[in-house]
């Protein structure tokens, strides 16, 4: 695992593959996370407690931009099974699964218990609410806040405001 100063890793952290993390700055890691994929957080992040971060068993990849965060019990899928048109199991190789990088650029935020499915670019400075689902391949527009089963635009976010904010705390 590479990681950069002040960074904070829960006790009760499940790390399966930590050659395939790698840690910005400034980053805190909740107790009771867990991930088995291949990682890259950005500096200025967080990943509160329950979160999952799983699949593609390192042939996919999910990055985190700076200044990012995903609140407790969210989970990032970088494979899946579709449920519809394969066998719901992962030990036989012949059923295909859904699979795909999972990219968060900066300024972005996860709600609560929300799930984000593999093959997803979710770009800069767009905010998830709490509870909500993120199919396939979806397509965002920046600075945008999403919510629901699956999720649909909400609102625009105020990029000026999170700017300044970051311009006052040093980061930009």
């Amino acid at each position: 695992m590479k990681h950069g100063k002040n960074f904070v890793l829960g006790e009760y952290v499940v790390i399966k593959k930590p050659n395939l993390l790698e840690v910005g700055d400034n980053v805190r890691i909740s107790d009771f996370c867990r991930i088995s994929s291949a990682c890259k957080i950005g500096d200025h992040c967080e990943i509160a407690p329950g979160t999952y971060i799983a699949g593609g068993d390192g042939e996919y990849q999910f990055e985190m931009g700076s200044c990012s965060s995903l609140a407790a019990g969210v989970k990032v899928w970088l494979s899946s099974n579709d449920y519809v048109n394969e066998l719901v199991t992962h030990s036989i190789k012949q059923v295909k699964e859904i699979k795909g990088n999972v990219t968060m650029g900066k300024y972005t935020g996860i709600g609560t218990n929300s799930v984000i499915m593999p093959g997803n670019h979710i770009p800069e400075g767009v905010s998830i609410g709490a509870l909500s689902y993120v199919p396939s391949n979806y397509k965002f527009e920046p600075w945008t806040v999403y919510a629901g089963r699956p999720i649909r635009p909400i609102k625009k976010r105020n990029k000026e405001n999170v700017l300044n904010t970051l311009k006052l705390a040093g980061l930009l």
